[in-house]
């Protein structure tokens, strides 16, 4: 099943995301995020990007084929703890499904180690560097409901602040199906 990408603006984007009872069957929900990020051409999403305030997500970088190491980049995220990040902080440019059409430099630690469970539930705790690490980074922070835009200047959130007020009210062509926000 795929899912609409939550945009901009729904509060569930911004809940710290709860964690998931041990031993969840979540094959199905898994399988339907995998399939939901490769129809909009993803390379991460988040399970708040669904519409559940849930602690998983999943990667899948095989897409980058000219990046070393990506070739079998491909993981569920089940309860993830973000152990630690180190390293020289790098910037690169990101964009974001639930933010579509905007992609602005970020800088990351070049670093990363993760406790986490994978989709059968066996507890991994493992370190990520490079691309590997800044995807892991970016989605592991949508649980922690924040943003890629988070980390920009005043003067630059200032400056997407008309673009990000038309995402929010579904205002904006993507390739994939969206759900937006409805004001109670």
């Amino acid at each position: 099943m795929i899912y609409p990408i939550v945009m901009y603006g729904d509060p569930v984007l911004r809940q710290k995301a709860k964690e998931i009872e041990k031993g969840t069957d979540l094959t199905q929900l898994i399988e339907d995020m995998y399939e939901t990020m490769h129809t909009a051409q993803g390379i991460g999403l988040a399970a708040p990007q669904i519409g559940k305030s849930i602690r998983l997500f999943v990667v899948d970088g095989t897409v980058l084929e000219k990046e070393e190491g990506m070739e079998d980049f491909k993981k569920a995220f089940i309860n993830p703890v973000l152990v630690e990040e180190v390293g020289q902080p790098w910037e690169f440019e990101e964009g974001c499904l639930s933010i579509p059409n905007i992609r602005e430099n970020v800088s990351r630690k070049a670093q990363v180690r993760i406790r986490y469970f994978d989709e059968n539930w066996n507890q991994k705790e493992e370190s990520f560097d490079g691309m590997k690490a800044r995807i892991i980074q970016h989605e592991y922070d949508h649980i922690e409901g924040k943003l890629f835009i988070d980390y920009l200047s005043p003067l630059k959130k200032k400056l997407l602040k008309g673009k990000l007020t038309d995402i929010s009210k579904g205002e904006v062509d993507t390739e994939y199906r969206i759900a937006v926000a409805t004001k109670r």
